[in-house]
């Protein structure tokens, strides 16, 4: 499973990725905002950061825009992928942006149908959001898998990037249904190490070793 980071916080982002778990970011218009940086400036410094997909959004309602928009981001850095919401005009972008050998992530899926569109229009990356469906009282995994086993049958090529993680619970769902990608705030990947048994263990062995009087340095 590759992980993205879902903020556009560089000091978030650098810390994930000197890690080297980190396999990409994905942005959006509200993250540009809390980031209170020019959408052109952070994404080319956050592309410096990472190897993988950088997703950075358009924000026209129609296709031509869409594309237009497209066209312009993916001149930040080579490893841009193209954010489009998935819409009718979002779906007519991304085949044509797809068409061009670009990147791109189509986003605020919710349904098995829209997941359908995506993949025939050429997208790398769909974006399920798990957390919204949870919030209205609908299993957000179930329609992860249900794209899975689609996508499985036809041999689509699209990447299921589990997205609007809320918790670890989330991630190892995500990854028992079979996500090729999460993308979570970097608070929740931090809070995967986490765990009493390990902070219990580890008290116990430092005090036996303090006992000893031993130093390894």
């Amino acid at each position: 499973m590759k992980f993205f980071a879902d903020t556009a916080e560089i000091d978030e982002i650098r810390e994930l990725a000197d890690t080297g778990l980190l396999d990409g970011v994905t942005t959006n218009p509200s993250l540009i905002m809390k980031s209170g940086r020019d959408i052109k400036e952070v994404t080319k410094e956050i592309c410096a950061l990472v190897d993988g997909p950088v997703s950075a959004e358009t924000v026209a309602l129609d296709a031509e825009g869409m594309i237009a928009e497209g066209r312009e981001l993916a001149k930040i850095a080579e490893n841009i992928a193209i954010k489009v919401p998935l819409t009718w005009a979002g779906i007519k972008a991304c085949k044509v942006l797809s068409g061009e050998g670009r990147m791109v992530n189509v986003t605020l899926c919710f349904s098995a149908n829209q997941a359908i569109l995506a993949a025939k229009a050429g997208a790398t990356f769909i974006s399920p959001f798990i957390g919204r469906l949870d919030d209205i009282n609908l299993d957000g995994m179930e329609l992860i898998e249900d794209i899975r086993t689609i996508y499985d049958n036809y041999g689509f090529e699209t990447q299921i990037l589990a997205a609007s993680i809320r918790s670890v619970n989330h991630i190892a769902d995500s990854a028992r249904v079979g996500a090729d990608v999460i993308t979570a705030p970097p608070a929740v990947i931090k809070k995967m190490v986490a765990h009493p048994l390990t902070d219990k263990g580890l008290d116990a062995f430092l005090a036996d070793w303090g006992k000893t009087g031993q130093k390894i340095l």
